[in-house]
């Protein structure tokens, strides 16, 4: 997490966190389950609002956070058939906001709705996580980070000034959201800089050449 940075989460549509994975279908009202596997908890998912029938197969399962896409419903994890299209980006969608909010709210940031934001087809979603500062002689203590998440559960982040002691707390965040996704972002390509204006110069404590590349 840097200031004045975007950012974006591509998923990796074999990975999924369990834990976050069954408050996305809560939401969804879809029907999981789970069940010790060779000593492993396995969590297979079932999607109550399908078109297609199910005849008591499951839709995917997870083991390790590895998911498993049955062959009935998807080819292979990045090609969805186009029966389920719609119900698997719901999934990622509530997985994408679920992911933000379990990774941030930790750290001290609270979820704010952009009550301005309008749908679109593509982005669906957009919310604030809101923190501040508690660094003496801090005048900017107030910190927004916007989150934009589109169709398809792709997550883009949006900062401006981040004060040093938040902006420990938002970098390890944002390693819990890659952990979370799959995601291995890269610099220049899926982190962009935005231009620093004069009066943060002297304050923006990351710079590009001090980042690791994720």
């Amino acid at each position: 997490m840097s200031c004045f940075e975007s950012s974006t989460f591509l998923k990796d549509p074999r990975v999924m966190d369990q834990e976050i994975l069954k408050k996305a279908c809560a939401r969804l009202n879809w029907t999981f389950r789970t069940v010790p596997e060779q000593n492993q908890q396995v969590l297979y998912v079932y999607d109550v609002n399908q078109k297609s029938k199910l005849y008591g197969e499951f839709a995917l399962k997870v083991v390790d956070n590895i998911v498993t896409y049955n062959s009935y419903y998807l080819k292979n994890g990045r090609e969805l058939i186009k029966a389920l299209e719609d119900q698997f980006y719901q999934l990622n969608v509530a997985y994408a906001e679920q992911t933000i909010v379990n990774k941030f709210k930790p750290m001290g940031f609270k979820q704010v709705p952009d009550d301005q934001f309008v749908p679109t087809s593509t982005e669906v979603m957009r919310f604030r996580m809101v923190a501040y500062s508690e660094m003496l002689g801090e005048t900017d203590e107030s910190v927004e980070i916007e989150f934009t998440i589109k169709n398809d559960g792709t997550i883009v982040s949006d900062s401006n000034y981040i004060p040093a002691d938040i902006h420990l707390l938002a970098d390890k965040a944002m390693e819990g959201i890659d952990k979370a996704f799959g995601t291995i972002r890269l610099e220049g390509e899926h982190i962009k800089r935005k231009p620093i204006p004069a009066k943060y110069r002297d304050k923006a404590y990351c710079k590009a050449s001090q980042l690791q590349q994720h």
